[in-house]
């Protein structure tokens, strides 16, 4: 799936994952090419995908079309 990791004012990380791990408010969320789509808050926590680790205060999650949209305060 097509990953964006942005903030307000810039992008943190954009590319091709096949899992990403998510802090959500319910718990962590392990989320796989071709998932359904969702819109879901996010927890302080760590997105991990692969090698890539973004530490965040809180955000938003959307993935529709394979395409995964975090936005997200750092």
């Amino acid at each position: 799936m097509q990953v964006s990791i942005l903030e307000p004012k810039k992008i943190i990380w954009e590319g091709q994952a096949k899992e990403v791990r998510l802090p959500a408010e319910d718990g962590n969320l392990c989320i796989l090419d071709f998932h359904e789509p969702f819109l879901i808050r996010l927890r302080k926590g760590v997105i991990r995908s692969g090698k890539q680790c973004t530490a965040i205060k809180d955000g938003i999650a959307f993935l529709r079309s394979n395409k995964l949209v975090l936005f997200v305060e750092v």
